[in-house]
This record gives structure tokens, sequence and C-alpha cells, in this order.
């Protein structure tokens, strides 16, 4: 092992992955992984369209507190499982991770479909959770180094985006079960979960054919193998292409070895990267804590303010999904040609400003429920690339070895200052029957989305079109 990890060796495989241009095979690679976001949109559909049904007596009887406290559980799951298996993909490599992540999150959806009381439900969601926390880590390391530099920006807003179809066919299943007579109460809400399941197995079988990061491979001293995967890839992608442009830049030159010392990874994250850091926590703690508790409390707040039939909040959540879908769609490449700073800035201090100008004609009683869904849809079509933009940003700013981790590290923080209590908070604010008491935390949520636009503006890191390596360097380069 001590002879392992002194070997020096010299590599191109970054300059010649980021070199390729776009392909069917990169596509591929999104459909297999990106599902990932999917999944989790269709989870945090399913817990806020049916929030209503789960407290009728014939499904699961839960009160207000305790279908937000499911929610808390999910996001608690999240957390630990992001952690743990942040870890683990930097240690194990990320192909193995992101097929146990799946397969984890597939079972537990499985299982909370056959809750039969709230104890039992809150336990199925954090284990689901476990899954989807292991995920963001596993899935956004893996993407951002198979993606080429020049379009990464663009790709990771997209692979994010697909969180809201995930969302809206949360949304459009839900409604579909509780009002076109496919089942009754009891069993439709079972049955929106086990298409959480079925679709999940499904995409397994996708990530099948996706290959370990060539990155990784190279930190562990495995360049024949990490050669063997860039020349296949190159293979098929010159077929779909042409002719590939050589490599640029010289050889990236590392010291071979089988793990980072736990030192090592936080002496970067909270001494060499203090700044990325601070940045990284105002950007996952702002948009965890308005998505959390926003999306997750919606169904509540148009039953409790406007006396919306339970059946119908799937259509209430249906406006945001698509809108959300939209703008990553249609501006996620100006990330990469106007770049990451002023895109990020401009979005997270948007989001924020138009969240405060919703806030308070809501707490006055000034907005019907229809006037309340055009507002948030169009706060969701401009926070949704905020939010994606944090986590691209997290994956591109700290080093290879540790990047999954730190994905794993900061969205943990960020979701248990932003997210956990949130949903549970405005459960509470919610329970009290005071719109003013919502509108509160709609400001609380508004002001964390504002100081992020701040960090951003002020420490962001700009990474448009750059390779990995030069945005963070390895801490095993030479």
């Amino acid at each position: 092992m001590q002879a392992t990890e002194e070997r020096a060796i010299e590599t191109d495989v970054p300059a010649r992955l980021d070199r390729l241009p776009f392909s069917a095979w990169h596509r591929k690679i999104i459909l297999a992984l990106g599902t990932s976001w999917l999944l989790d949109g269709l989870q945090v559909t399913l817990a806020g369209s049916l929030a209503g049904i789960l407290e009728d007596k014939k499904a699961l009887g839960l009160s207000d507190p305790q279908v937000t406290a499911g929610a808390t559980t999910y996001l608690a799951g999240a957390v630990t499982g992001a952690i743990l298996f942040g870890y683990l993909t930097d240690r194990l490599g990320r192909r193995k991770l992101f097929l146990v992540t799946l397969a984890v999150y597939s079972l537990a959806t499985a299982a909370t479909a056959l809750s039969w009381n709230f104890w039992s439900f809150a336990l199925f969601r954090f284990i689901t959770g476990l899954g989807i926390g292991g995920e963001y880590a596993a899935i956004n390391s893996a993407v951002d180094e198979l993606i080429p530099g020049k379009v990464r920006g663009t790709v990771d807003l997209v692979v994010n985006a697909t969180f809201w179809v995930g969302a809206a066919l949360g949304s459009l299943a839900s409604w579909a079960l509780l009002n076109a007579g496919v089942a009754p109460v009891n069993l439709g809400w079972r049955f929106a979960f086990g298409i959480g399941a079925v679709l999940g197995l499904g995409v397994l079988v996708l990530r099948l054919a996706v290959p370990e990061s060539p990155r990784w491979l190279m930190l562990r001293g495995k360049e024949e193998e990490a050669d063997r995967i860039v020349s296949d890839i190159e293979k098929k992608v010159s077929k779909q292409r042409g002719k590939l442009p050589e490599p640029e830049g010289e050889k990236l030159k590392l010291t071979v070895r089988d793990h980072t010392p736990w030192t090592e990874i936080f002496h970067n994250m909270w001494n060499d990267n203090r700044k990325r850091s601070l940045l990284a926590l105002a950007l996952m703690v702002g948009q965890s804590f308005f998505f959390n508790a926003v999306f997750f409390t919606y169904g509540l707040v148009v039953n409790k303010f406007y006396k919306v039939d339970a059946k119908q909040l799937p259509l209430h959540l249906l406006p945001y999904a698509i809108a959300s879908f939209l703008c990553p769609i249609l501006l996620g490449r100006l990330f990469d040609s106007v770049g990451r700073k002023p895109m990020i800035t401009l979005t997270y201090g948007l989001s924020g400003l138009l969240l405060v100008l919703t806030a308070i004609p809501f707490g006055r009683g000034a907005f019907g429920p229809t006037a309340l869904n055009v507002c948030f849809s169009v706060i969701f079509f401009v926070a949704s690339s905020a939010a994606s933009a944090a986590y691209l940003t997290v994956s591109e700013i700290f080093p290879l070895e540790i990047r999954a981790l730190a994905i794993a590290v900061f969205y943990a923080i960020g979701t248990l200052i932003g997210g956990v209590g949130a949903p549970y908070l405005f459960g509470e604010m919610i329970a009290s029957g005071s719109r003013w008491n919502v509108s509160y935390g709609y400001l609380l949520g508004a002001g964390l989305m504002l100081i992020a636009a701040g960090a951003e503006w002020a420490v962001g890191v700009e990474a448009a079109g750059k390779s990995l390596e030069l945005i963070s360097q390895p801490l095993q380069s030479k």
C-alpha cells in the first residue's frame, strides 16, 4: 500500500474529456444520471400534493404537524444519506454509489406505499431520504466529471431541472389517482408512492451502462482503466461528430493514494477555501429554505386559507413545476455564455425580491388562490435556476478528491438550517391560522435568497468554460 500511495502518474484524461464535442453519448449519460432529480421531484410533489389526503382518516389520519413532520424526516434522511454516501462516493467511486443509492431509494419508496401509521410513514420517508441524499453527491460529481467544460453549466442546470419533470409527473399522477376513480382514498396515495418505486427500478437498469468516472480512477492509480473508458467514449463520440480536436494543455501530474485523510479534507474546506465554503453555505441555505418551506407546505396553505379541495391540490402544484422546468431550459446557456457570477447573482436576487412582493399582499389577504399561483409560478421560474446553480457551484469550486463530500457537506448543512426545520416551522405557522405568520416565513426565505445573491457577487468564482482542475487544483497534484 505504501508503494501505491507514493507512485506518481501523468495523465491527460481531463483534457481529453473536456475537448469532446457534446454528443448523443453525453445525452445518454444525462438520461441515466439526471433522473435522480426527477425522482426527488416526484417524492417532494407526492408529499405536498397528497398532504390533504394523508390527513383523511381513511388514509393515515395525520395531523398538519405530522404531515410536515413527514417532510422533515425525509429531509433529515437526505442529510444523513448525503454525508454517509458522499464520503463513500469519494472513497469507493461514483458508479458503485449511484447504483446503491438508487436501490435504497426504490426499496424505501415501495415500503412507504405500505405504511400503516405515522411512525412507519416517517421511518420509510427517512430511509427514502437516505437514498436521495446520497444521489445528490454521487450524481452531481459524476455528471460534472463526464461532461465537457464548455457546456457543463448548461448541462448541469438542465439535469437539475429534471426535478421539475418529476414534480409535474407527481402532480398529474396524484390528481389522476385521487380524482379519476382509479382507486379509493385509502389506496390512491399508496399507488402514487408505488409509481416512484417502479420508476426508480427502471432507472437502475439504465445506469448499469454508465461507466466509472475516469477522473476518479486516475486519482486511485487506475490509469489503464481510465484510459480504456476515455478511449471508448472517444470512439463513440467520433463516430457521431467526426474527427476530434487535440487535447489542450499539459498533462496533469498526480501522486496516487487510496483516500484523502479527514484532516486534509477539512483543512481545505475551512482554511484554504474558507471564502468558497461560506459562499457554498449561503447558496445552499438560501435555496433549501426557499424551496422546502414553500413546496412542501403549499398544499396545506391553499387548503387552510382558501378551502381548496384536497383532491385538487396536485393541480395547484403543476404550474410551479412547469415554470421551474422552463427556466433552466430557456436560460441555462447563459450560465456558460454570460457567466456564472452575473447569472447566479441575478437569479438569487430577483427570486428574493419577487418573494417579498408576494409575501406582503398574501399576509394582507389581498391574494386569491389563482393570484398566489401565478406569483409563485413566476418566482419559481427564476428561482429554479438559482437552486440548480448552487449544486453546480459546489461541484466546481472544490478539488476532485473531495468533490462528492463537499456537495454532501454543504447540502447537509444547508438542508439542516434551511430545510429540515422549514417544513415543520411552516406547519406550525399554518396551524395557527394566521396569514401573517406564514408571510413572515416567506419573508425570511426572501432574506436568505438576497444574502446568497450578495455572497455570490462578493466572492463568487467564475467557472464558465473552464476545466474542473483549473477551477480547483486536485489535492494530489504535484
